[in-house]
């Protein structure tokens, strides 16, 4: 038989144990906690203060509008929907016959004016051969009074001869005045300037200008190089000035407008890092970019009906300002990025070196294409100038502009 105290030992042993296995797991349990707290506090102190991050980010770029500035019928459209073009490229022509006519009457019009003109500068030289034929009318003349008045004495001559000759003074004299009169009349006209720089020759080039200009428009080329999208041009559509017909996404020059809360950017400055990821790739690419800007109000308050207390739409919730960013433009190429595509955003803003008003960065978009027209109109005129002033130009001083190689058309 069992003995009565160790049968009385074995049940309270068992409390005992399971009480001390319990109070080990707790004290593990409690040290976890501890140790996690202790963790994230560091994580958060050294790492997680210094970021904000969102995913209420989207990818923005230019939308370059491709309107007409001259009325006409679109006679060839070049371009459709998700295709590359480069900047200089002919997106749509529009018929050119109407400006053409006008474009033939104003260079008709300035050739006859620089005839006109070289005709002035020509009756220069006629009124000083007749100002000088006056004058030796005149010498004779006077020359004839004064030999008769010599012998008048004698009464070889009689004073009706005198009379006469005294008026063929005056009558030389008067036609001598007249002469001048008429070379100083026609020199007004030329006095100071050269065919190419008279001014009824730069009126008539003026127009030569304007309906050269207007004759080019009537082929829409690209600004940029970039995408089209949007297209709702067609052929034979009659098309005015302002109508947008395509447009032209550049996507090597994007950006994203990252909504941050009003609570996070306390310590947001320009010039800060941003890593971003794209939910077109994933988390496997990262892009890095920078803070270049801060939008100049909330999304709420450029609404169509912002919220007002005395409109009775207001309520109070956090707002989000959006944060413009920066890509890099090396990963863009490598990974190109569509606008309107979600983003998640992560700035580190341990550096608050930056401000956030005062110092965003300029930004200039331009485009050169269209200068070339200016620049074709100016060959044109100087071509126009030169065929028709002739020797005179080298006579009378060189075009107003350089002359380039004839570039009347543009199709």
């Amino acid at each position: 038989m069992s003995d009565p105290q160790q049968t009385a030992a074995a049940p309270a042993s068992a409390p005992k144990t399971n009480t001390t296995k319990r109070r080990t797991l707790m004290t593990l349990i409690v040290l976890v906690i501890i140790i996690a707290a202790v963790a994230y506090g560091l994580y958060y102190f050294l790492v997680a203060r210094f970021h904000e991050s969102t995913d209420d980010a989207y990818v923005n770029g230019n939308v370059v509008q491709i309107t007409p500035q001259v009325v006409g019928t679109v006679t060839s459209v070049n371009a459709d929907d998700t295709q590359t073009v480069k900047v200089g490229d002919p997106l749509v022509v529009l018929d050119p016959a109407d400006s053409k006519v006008a474009l033939d009457q104003a260079e008709a019009n300035l050739a006859q004016t620089v005839r006109q003109v070289r005709t002035l500068f020509v009756n220069d030289n006629q009124y000083e051969a007749q100002v000088a034929l006056r004058k030796s009318d005149l010498s004779r003349a006077q020359d004839d009074l004064r030999r008769r008045m010599t012998i008048a004495q004698t009464g070889a001559v009689s004073q009706e001869e005198i009379s006469h000759a005294r008026d063929a003074v005056r009558s030389a004299q008067a036609a001598l005045d007249s002469a001048q009169q008429e070379l100083a009349s026609n020199r007004s006209l030329t006095s100071n300037t050269t065919i190419a720089s008279h001014p009824n020759v730069l009126a008539a080039a003026a127009k030569v200008r304007d309906s050269y200009i207007n004759y080019a428009r009537n082929t829409l080329p690209a600004p940029v190089t970039g995408y089209v999208a949007k297209r709702s041009v067609q052929v034979g559509q009659r098309v005015s000035p302002g109508n947008p017909l395509m447009a032209i996404v550049p996507l090597n020059a994007v950006w994203v407008d990252a909504n941050f809360k009003e609570v996070q950017l306390k310590h947001m400055r320009i010039g800060q890092p941003v890593e971003l990821t794209a939910d077109l790739y994933g988390s496997s690419v990262v892009f890095h970019g920078k803070v270049i800007g801060f939008s100049a109000g909330t999304g709420s308050a450029f609404s169509l009906l912002p919220a007002q207390n005395a409109t009775g739409n207001w309520i109070k919730v956090v707002q989000r300002l959006p944060v413009r960013v920066a890509l890099d433009p090396k990963e863009l190429e490598q990974h190109p990025l569509r606008i309107g595509l979600s983003m998640n955003a992560d700035v580190t803003i341990k550096s608050e070196e930056g401000g956030q008003l005062g110092t965003a960065p300029n930004t200039v978009y331009q485009t050169n294409v269209f200068d070339k027209y200016g620049d074709q109109a100016d060959a044109e005129i100087a071509r126009i100038i030169q065929e028709n002033a002739g020797a005179a130009v080298g006579a009378q001083g060189s075009v107003s502009r350089t002359a380039k190689p004839a570039a009347s058309k543009l199709m």
